[in-house]
Formats: structure tokens, sequence, C-alpha cells
């Protein structure tokens, strides 16, 4: 958990691909763009150190404190698009790093004996090949207004175009093959709302129903580098998965569903292959199973309920804390941070950690938590990762 440098945990499954997971941060005594080069050299520095080749590159979210005055400069640098590497989906968001630092990174890295295969697809959609599956991850899709604000529903419904759009490319609905998203939205304590109905029409469209399933997702605070922009979305999404491979998790002892408090999306999504399984943790907070709030105003108690409740949704996808291959941690209060980086770095000494500032859609809600998990499985009929 320490500053600067960086933090690796990769999983290697019996098939052989290598999945690396880094976050890299800087010192917060430097101008931008001497941050900006440090940020640069400690990516570098890391991927030697994990034996990383340049195209085993899959996936960066560069976290910034000021993306209009931050985010093209992080645009024509080399964390934007490296020699040698290929393509690369790129997440840049404003959400601050809590530490101080203008801006910090969180890296995935696939390293396999045949490559990936990458392809760009237009602005927002990188397409990686391997294993005979199909991975479209799609990045900074906004409504890019410069020139008059326009309302949270209808920026909602043009991000969800974009990604629609972006699937329909590779014969892929949003029903059947999107596993996660991330919603930033501006001012989270006015717009959220607008935003959920909107995301809640939209998937009435596309036959997302509670009898049907949701998507994991995390809604919380954050923006991009546009002026008017109120909604930014990154999402993932893999194509043809077979009947079995995709599962959704919950532990009604612990969290109620979503949809029992006007909210559509899956607190966990479990993706299987023949030799690992991914669960990805939405955004996760301080909620009981009945939807209340959890220790209203002590954001370590809040802490550690939020992590009681992941705990409790790994093991309904049979996975641990232990198996988490990262941790993503939103604070409404940035003066929160030293003690919350104290108390996970006792629990999580070795995992790689970006904490930043993000409110939470709640604010009674101090803290949220999300990230990936991987475990080892052995389901040789189904299709590899």
């Amino acid at each position: 958990m320490g500053h600067p440098g960086f933090v690796g945990r990769e999983f290697i499954g019996a098939g052989g691909a290598r999945e690396c997971y880094l976050a890299v941060d800087v010192a917060p005594d430097l101008v931008f763009a001497d941050q900006l080069e440090a940020l640069r050299r400690g990516y570098v520095a890391a991927k030697s150190e994990m034996g990383l080749s340049p195209g085993s590159a899959v996936f960066r979210r560069i976290f910034l404190s000021d993306a209009m005055n931050q985010a093209e400069r992080v645009r024509v640098s080399e964390l934007m698009s490296a020699p040698d590497e290929g393509p690369v989906a790129v997440s840049i968001v404003q959400q601050p790093p809590a530490h101080g630092a203008k801006l910090s990174l969180l890296a995935y890295h696939v390293e396999r004996e045949a490559p990936a295969v990458k392809r760009t697809l237009g602005h927002h959609h990188t397409l990686v090949e391997m294993g005979g599956r199909r991975h479209l991850w799609s990045t900074r899709m906004c409504a890019a207004a410069d020139v008059g604000p326009a309302s949270a529903a209808d920026q909602t419904r043009e991000v969800f175009r974009e990604l629609i759009a972006g699937l329909a490319t590779q014969g892929g609905t949003l029903r059947d093959d999107c596993v996660r998203t991330w919603l930033y939205i501006r001012d989270v304590d006015v717009f959220y709302t607008d935003m959920v109905k909107s995301r809640t029409d939209v998937f009435k469209r596309q036959g997302l129903t509670g009898d049907t399933h949701f998507i994991a997702s995390t809604g919380i605070e954050g923006t991009c580098a546009h002026h008017y922009d109120v909604v930014t979305m990154d999402a993932y999404s893999v194509l043809g998965l077979a009947p079995g491979q995709i599962s959704y998790l919950n532990d009604f002892d612990h969290l109620c569903a979503t949809k029992d408090y006007g909210v559509t999306f899956e607190r966990a999504t479990r993706v299987a292959y023949g030799d690992r399984a991914h669960i990805f943790m939405s955004g996760t907070a301080s909620i009981d199973g009945e939807g209340w709030v959890v220790h209203p105003g002590d954001v370590l108690k809040q802490l550690d309920r939020a992590l009681e409740n992941v705990d409790a949704l790994l093991a309904d996808g049979q996975a641990r804390l232990a198996d988490l291959t990262h941790l993503i941690v939103y604070l409404r209060d940035r003066g929160d941070y030293c003690s919350v980086r104290d108390r996970l770095a006792e629990r999580f000494p070795s995992l790689p950690t970006q904490i930043v500032q993000g409110p939470v859609c709640r604010p009674e809600w101090l803290i949220e938590v999300e990230g990936i998990a991987a475990t080892a499985i052995d389901k040789p009929d189904w299709p590899a990762f």
C-alpha cells in the first residue's frame, strides 16, 4: 500500500494463461508533468519486474485529479499507447487518488503461449481474441458534450447506445454478452437517480429484467474531460459464452436483491472457463439484508462490513477474499485515506489496490469497494480462457 511504487498480483490456471494486475502510484510532491513521467517509468519497471511482454497489455484505467486539464496530456503519452504493445483498452476517469497524487494507474495484462489478437473497433472498443473467445473492452463512452448541457437520462441512453452498437458489430447483445459496466456520474448526489431510471428503461428494452438478470456494475462519482458530460461508462463483455459459463451471485443473509430498492444491477457475476473462474464484484458498500446502511458515520466499520459482504458474495461463487486480484476503493472524504489505507494494509498487504475519491450513490455511505477474483477450476468440457 506504500507510495510511490507498484503492487502486482498474478493468476495462472492449468491452461497456462497468466493474468496480471498492477497498481502503480507516484509521489504527490511533483508537478503534473513530472508525475506523469514518474508513472510511466514506474509502469515500465513494474512490467519488467513481472516479466510482462508489451503485447500482453489488455486494459488500463488511469485515475486523474483534474481531467479537463490533464486528460489530453495522458492521451498523447505512452500510458495511452506504448511501442509494440498493440491496441489496449484505456479508461481515463477523474477520481482523484486519495493519497494526494494527481494520477495513478491500474493495469491488466494477459500472457499466453499463443498471444492474444487485439483489434481496435472505432473510438471506444477494443476486441481481444484468445482461446477461441472474444473479449470486448469498451472505454471512455460519453456524450462528448462540450457545447451545452444535456440530461443525465439522455446521456445514459447515449452511452448504452454506444455499447449496444459496439456489441452488435460482433453479433453480440447487451443481454447475452455484457458482463460488467462502470458508470461514472458527475455530482452523483444529484444525478444518480436519473441515471438509474434511464438505465432501467434501456434494460427493459433490451430484455434485462428482474425475471432474467442484470449486469454487474459500479455507479460512482467520476467524470471525463468534456465540460457538460454527466455520465461516462466503461464496460467489459465476453462474446459467445456457452450455457452455464455465466452465473449471478448473492447472499441474502448479507445483502438484499438490488431490485428491492429500485436499482438494476447484479451484486456479482461469475464467468467460468475450463481452468478458471472470474468473479466480477459490483461496487459493494456497508449494506444489510434489508437494504439499510450499516454503521453510518464510521468509515472503518463500513469498510469491514463492505468486505464482509464481498466475502459472502465470493463464497456463493466458491471463492474467498484471498482470491481477489485487486481492489478499487472509493472514498467520499479523502480525509479518511490514512485510516482506510492502514486497515487494508493489515488485511491485504500484497493486493494491488487503488484508493480514490469517489462519493457513493447514498451520502451515508462513506466507502465502497469493488474488485475481481480468480479461482482455479477443472471443467475440461467448457471453453478455455
